[in-house]
């Protein structure tokens, strides 16, 4: 299955880079089926960063994502992600 990195998760002072909204479908429901799987996001180098799905965010379909070793660059705004 795939997604779309849509943003990362962030207050009004700070940018929290080790968390990604991302955008898996239109309704929360099946949003919601997603929860506690891995997501891999692969670079164009071909370097592999992976996360696990923590919760919903919003109602419109997108989920945030955790990545424990260290956060997606800013390049991958906008790019797919792979849900395993």
């Amino acid at each position: 299955m795939e997604a779309t990195v849509m943003h990362f998760r962030q207050g009004r002072h700070h940018q929290n880079t080790r968390q990604m909204i991302i955008k898996v479908a239109d309704t929360p429901e099946e949003a919601e089926k997603v929860i506690g799987k891995t997501v891999t996001w692969t670079s164009p180098s071909g370097k592999e960063i992976k996360g696990k799905i923590s919760a919903l965010h919003g109602r419109k379909g997108a989920v945030r994502a955790i990545f424990e070793e260290k956060g997606l660059p800013g390049q991958s705004l906008g790019t797919k992600i792979k849900i395993e």
